[in-house]
């Protein structure tokens, strides 16, 4: 399978691109529906699913199929889900949600299976690679790990007072934690294990990422990269060294309004493929008339 683009926009239209043509293979038409998508994750197993958060739904998508009819709907939140992350084996996914709840979805039953109440708005959540437990920010200042064996948040931080944490990237070893929040901050912990007898968070650094709010950031898989999105309307990358330092090596310039994701969309209506070592633009995907907002990219590998 060639590499795919999906991208989400307030056209409520959700956009299907061969990523290095720049064709638009297939367009599922929201028609009738309320809020906007937001989120898109591919299971990271098997890649053939694609999550798209919908208002207060998450509809779940094959990749490969031609249908517009999603295979299964997951409809309890109140209020917009904001983000979406895949179990490693495609068993089951969390959400978050203005609601102030985050969910876990059974996608072998289609059922809910758990809701953790946050006490304030959801920005960002994730999943540790050791799979039994989730990371959230919210809008009230914190980062909480939510351990699931023993159905409880059983670590809280809270690194600038109240300022809303908009997103939040483990590392793929789960060796390191970043934050990012709404002032343009960057906040790095080490993860220790419970059982080492250090501090499960240990900060190891902060830097000042960007002067706006900052959207987004994600740790590369190596964990030897960090990317920033911003309002500033550009994507920063910083490499990592192996005692935490953080070197800005480039700034991604050409959008024209903020930089909502770092699979590089933004509210000028395009999404845009980027070559790391030069920083070019690679591939500009032009089809949406509103704000694109979200985007995942689907390689075909198993």
């Amino acid at each position: 399978m060639s590499v795919i683009l999906v991208t989400g926009s307030y056209d409520h239209e959700i956009r299907f691109w061969e990523a290095w043509s720049g064709i638009c293979s297939r367009t599922i038409a929201r028609t009738g529906e309320s809020g906007v998508s937001i989120t898109f994750i591919t299971d990271p197993t098997c890649k053939r699913l694609l999550a798209a958060a919908i208002h207060k739904k998450v509809n779940i998508y094959e990749i490969s199929s031609a249908s517009s009819e999603p295979l299964v709907t997951f409809d309890a939140h109140t209020m917009n889900v904001t983000s979406i992350s895949f179990h490693s084996e495609g068993k089951w996914l969390v959400t978050g949600s203005e609601d102030g709840t985050i969910k876990i979805w059974d996608l072998r039953s289609s059922q809910l299976h758990r809701t953790y109440d946050n006490s304030a708005p959801v920005n960002d959540v994730c999943i540790h690679p050791n799979q039994g437990e989730l990371i959230s920010c919210d809008q009230a200042g914190s980062i909480k790990q939510w351990d699931l064996s023993d159905n409880i948040c059983s670590h809280e931080l809270t690194p600038a007072g109240d300022v809303p944490i908009r997103s939040v990237s483990l590392a793929s070893d789960g060796s390191c934690l970043v934050a990012g929040n709404n002032k343009g901050q960057c906040y790095v912990w080490k993860v220790n294990e419970e059982s080492s007898g250090l501090p499960r968070f240990q900060a190891v650094t902060r830097f000042h990422a960007h002067n706006k709010y900052l959207t987004r950031c994600l740790l590369s898989p190596d964990a030897k990269y960090l990317a920033t999105c911003s309002a500033d309307t550009t994507i920063k990358i910083w490499s990592i060294s192996p005692n935490y330092e953080f070197k800005q090596e480039r700034t991604l310039m050409g959008h024209q309004r903020w930089v909502w994701d770092c699979a590089f969309t933004s509210s000028d209506h395009t999404a845009r493929l980027w070559e790391m070592a030069s920083g070019e633009t690679v591939r500009q995907y032009n089809g949406h008339h509103k704000a694109a907002v979200c985007c995942a990219l689907h390689d075909g590998a198993s």
